[in-house]
This record gives C-alpha cells, structure tokens and sequence, in this order.
C-alpha cells in the first residue's frame, strides 16, 4: 500500500485447456490449465472443485559456439479464469499468463533476449542474478514497443538457486506484473547435483508462484484484472491457476516457492500443522535444513522447501495455506492483516486463512528421495566486521496516505543516490518506519544478513542463506553485509527498492553506481576541465549550470550531473569522450 488510511490495520499435470504455447526447440512443454469458476474461492471457504496446477515449460536456450541465448518474447493474450468474458494477460512465449521456467547452469556463459510485442514500453529484470549493470533490465534498459533487446553475454556466476524474471519498467511495474509478466529462473551447479534432493521438474520438483488477483469490469466487458488502486488481490492464483491442485508422491518433495504479491505477504503452513525444512533462501542452498512449521514471505521473496509425505497413504489430501488470520500471532503492519474486504488495501483474502495450494498424495515415484541430507552447502558468509563501510535507509512518509520514500527523497530517473566503489564489502541498514511493513530488494548483489534490530539474535533461522529480498516489519530494522562485484554505470544504475510493486512505482526506490575509486577524482577533474572551457568563461548561465551539478555530483560520489552538460554543450573542454 502507499499507505494506510482507512485499515484496523497422480503426478497431476493436466491437458492445457487454454493458452499455453511452447517457445521454440528448446522449451519443454509444461501445464496452463485453463480455470473457469462462476463463484471462485474466497478467505477460508473450501473450494467445491479444483483445478489442476499449471507447470511452466522449461527453456534451456539454443547455444552457439559456447554461448547459450535464451529467447523471450512478451506478448498480449486472454485466460478463461471465470464464465462469461475471458481475462486479458501478458505472458511469455505463447503462455496465456506467466512464462516458461529458464534453466542456466553456474559457469556456463549466456545471453538474453527480449522481444517485446506490447503496445507499451516494458523491460526485464533478471531478478538476483549476478550481471553487471547494463544487463541487469532495471528502468534504464527499456525494451520499447515493438523491439528486440539482446543482452551482452555474461557467465551464471549464482550458486545453485530459484530466481525469477519480471518487468521493471518505473511506473508501469505493477501493471504489468499483475497482467501475468514474469517467470522463474533455476540455477543449477554441481555442489547442489552430488546431493540426493528431488530435481525432477513438475513430479517432486514444483516451482510455485504465489498471488491473488481482483477481478472487475473494465469498459463493459467483466472479468478483468485491476491493476490500479488496489494493494490486493480477492482470489488466489498459484501458477496463475485458481483453487489449485496438484498430486504429488508419497515420498520427499521440494517446493520452489515465490511470493509474486503487490503487496501481500505469506505466513505459510500445512493444514496438519506438519513440519516442513527451508533448506534454500533467495541466492542458494543453506548450510543445513531448518525444520519449520510457518514461513513468512514478503514479495519477491523466494525459499526452497522440503516436505515429507512418505507417512500419507495414498489418495489422501492436505493443504499448504497462507494463515493471515487474527489468530495467527501476527502483528500490525503485516501485509495482509488489515480487516476490511473492500477498498484499496481491503481483499476478501485479507484477515484470514486461506488455501494456497490442495495436495493429493499420489504413489511414489522410482527411485523417490526419501531422506533429507544433513547438509546442504559449504557457504562461508560475510560479517559485520568485513564491511568498510556502513550505509544507512530510512523508508520515510510525510503521513499514513502519502507516497513512501527512502528518506524523504521519491525516486528519480535522473539522480544518483549512492556510490559504491567496485569490490567493496559494505554494511546496510534499512528502517522500515512506522506507517507499514516492506519488503526490500537490491540488485546485483547476494546479501547476508547480520541483524535485525540491531540483534544478530533476532534474524530468523530460516533465513540464514544468501538473500536478494527481505521481510521488513514495520518499526524494525534490518542489517545486511554484501560485496559489491558486479559493476554498474550512472548509464545504467543498480536499483534499490521495496518490492511491493505498489510501492515501487509510487518512488519508494534508489539508484547506485558500482565503480572504481578514481570516480572521486574524475568528478573533480570534469568540474575543473569545464569550469575552465571557453564556453564557460563567456557564458555565465553555463558556468552557473556547471557549479548546480559539481554539488550534486559532489554528494552523490557519481558523475551522473555532469555527463548531460559535458555531452551537448562543452565539447571544447575535451572530456566527453569519458561519458
């Protein structure tokens, strides 16, 4: 929300009955079941009927004398949710809403690209992968209507992980991920293939994306997402499927778990109460599983889970739930709590229980992983004491109702927030403030967190791996260390933002550089190299000009200020060629 106003605060894949298409040689075929409810499912109600879990298809890419590209392309299309008139949707590759899962191997060296066959401007995001700042797909890197962007090649320098794609076009963000654009990317490396977990894609290995839609009436025709002023959605979508079902075998499987809200967080569980491991977060497999029997997740969080159902006889049903509910120990502030089922931040989903997805327990599968390795990874994480430098973020807003902002200052296209010098290992404080918790995302790096509230006691067990995203309660702080490798140009900034998506178009989002320490003192030689130009001795209005961005080039440690004057205007003072 932008803020608060008015709230108290057997394997069963099926037939594709509506729009799922394939994207080339190298995608596999997966699920889009097409969902048509006349009544769909709300809070706690249990559905009279299911509908079986869509799949995305995989995308292994086309390599090319050792360089592997993966095509996607983004194009408008229609899903059958409810009776009557179908839903418009934006989906990937000819699929009717999301896109096809990409699968990359660490190591290997890859390329994206991007058509994009919309109406509107749009980009892509490669959400927690390690990719300096022009591949990146942040605002900068606009794919516009009509065009084809094709990434530099990079080398997959993640561990082994779930990550995800989507739209970061400023202002259009929520839209378009509302409208079905994104998709997930599975990272694969060879610690994580000697251990004995269930792989095998769409039978003990299911990628879930989890959100909620609300349906109106736009220019007469019924049954259409809105994707303006509103926080939440009234009815689930897990794989873009409504009341989702799926079977899975009587043996150990893994979920691959995202949080594709607006808003909404999740407080996840079994309907037995049954524990379940965390045994990934955001950027990798943890050192050893955590047992659980809830997992909260914030937007644009992902966490890789385990759960037994060797003890469930066969034919039997459970379900994984969201419990939202006021018995469910949860504090103000939590996307979700408020109790109201109407309204811009009401849902008939918010201030209850509900079920995310239904399980049926099938046979086992042959040779079914049914003991969970004791570890999982090797990781050595930073600390506290490795960082050089210490940064602080307070999200702040004028009232409840007015636009959240990192320390009073909205997002601009054209300013530089922070600079950071490539390399560097360096401490975050983030503040979440008093209006409503956020959910926090930093590009181009894999972060540790080391304390919450200042208290490296309070971080959550589960969430002891390396994280893109976090969970930040409101009143609560939150303390990360990350080295920042991965390079990133004024040209084309690394974003830092919250990532409910509301949020994030209404300017709760920054900008940084990654460079080398000579930035400093390039600043200072441009400033002095203009200020001396002919065109500055005669022109008083460009000298005035001049000094109004050495200030704010100055604070911002990043030459951003001056590039547009040195480019257009002052070629005599011979540094352009630096921009």
């Amino acid at each position: 929300m932008k803020a608060i106003t008015n709230c108290l605060v057997t394997l069963l894949i099926a037939a594709a009955l509506g729009g799922c298409g394939g994207g080339g040689g190298s995608t596999t075929t997966g699920t889009d079941a097409a969902t048509v409810s006349s009544a769909p499912t709300s809070g706690s109600t249990t559905p009279s009927t299911f509908n079986a879990l869509a799949i995305p298809p995989l995308l292994t890419g086309t390599s090319v004398n050792g360089t592997t590209t993966f095509d996607l392309t983004l194009a408008t299309a229609s899903k059958q949710f409810m009776t009557g008139a179908a839903t418009a949707t934006y989906g990937y590759n000819g699929n009717a809403f999301w896109g096809p899962t990409v699968v990359m191997n660490k190591g290997d060296v890859v390329q994206m690209q991007v058509k994009n066959t919309l109406a509107e401007d749009t980009t892509t995001h490669w959400h927690g992968l390690l990719v300096p700042g022009e591949v990146d797909g942040g605002p900068h890197q606009v794919v516009a209507a009509g065009s084809t962007w094709l990434t530099n090649p990079f080398t997959v320098k993640n561990q082994a992980a779930t990550f995800w794609y989507h739209p970061h076009m400023h202002g259009t963000t929520q839209k378009q991920l509302t409208l079905g654009a994104g998709g997930f990317i599975i990272v694969k490396d060879a610690e994580e293939a000697v251990l004995n977990l269930p792989r095998t894609y769409g039978t003990d290995d299911i990628p879930l994306m989890l959100t909620s839609r609300r349906f109106i009436t736009t220019n007469g025709v019924a049954n259409q997402f809105q994707y303006t002023t509103t926080a939440y959605g009234d009815y689930m979508l897990t794989n873009g499927t409504m009341n989702a079902e799926v079977a899975l075998p009587k043996q150990l499987v893994r979920l691959r778990i995202l949080n594709g809200e607006t808003e909404r967080d999740y407080n996840l569980g079994f309907s037995d109460n049954r524990t379940f491991y965390v045994i990934g977060n955001d950027g990798g497999l943890l050192n050893a599983p955590v047992a659980v029997t809830r997992l909260i997740m914030a937007p644009g969080e992902r966490y890789e889970i385990m759960v037994s159902f060797a003890g469930d006889a066969v034919g039997s049903s459970l379900d994984l739930k969201s419990y939202n509910g006021p018995d469910s120990g949860l504090s103000f502030g939590y996307a979700g709590l408020e109790n109201a089922t109407s309204g811009e931040f009401g849902s008939l989903l918010n201030y209850t229980t509900f079920t995310v997805l239904h399980i049926n327990v099938g046979a086992a599968t042959a040779n079914a992983v049914t003991a969970l390795p004791s570890t999982l990874a090797s990781n050595t994480y930073l600390t506290a004491a490795d960082a050089i430098k210490v940064r602080t973020l307070n999200i702040t807003a004028t009232a409840p109702g007015a636009p959240f902002t990192f320390d009073g200052l909205g997002y601009s296209m054209d300013r530089i927030d922070q600079a950071v010098t490539a390399g560097a290992t360096e401490a975050w404080t983030i503040s979440a403030g008093s209006i409503f918790s956020h959910s926090f995302h930093i590009h181009g790096v894999q972060f540790k967190i080391v304390g919450r509230n200042g208290k490296a006691s309070e971080v959550k067990s589960y969430e002891q791996g390396w994280k893109d995203t976090i969970y930040l309660p409101i009143r609560e702080s939150l303390t990360f260390v990350a080295r920042f490798n991965e390079t990133a140009s004024a040209s084309y900034p690394f974003m830092y933002h919250c990532h409910m998506t509301n949020h994030e178009d209404g300017g709760l989002m920054g900008q940084f550089t990654v460079g080398a320490t000579q930035t400093v003192s390039r600043i200072s030689a441009t400033i002095t190299a203009l200020l001396n130009s002919d065109i500055c001795r005669t022109d008083r209005s460009r000298r005035v000009s001049v000094r109004v961005a050495a200030k704010q080039s100055r604070l911002a440690r990043s030459d951003a200020w001056l590039r547009p004057i040195s480019r257009l205007t002052l070629v005599s003072a011979g540094v352009q060629d630096w921009f």
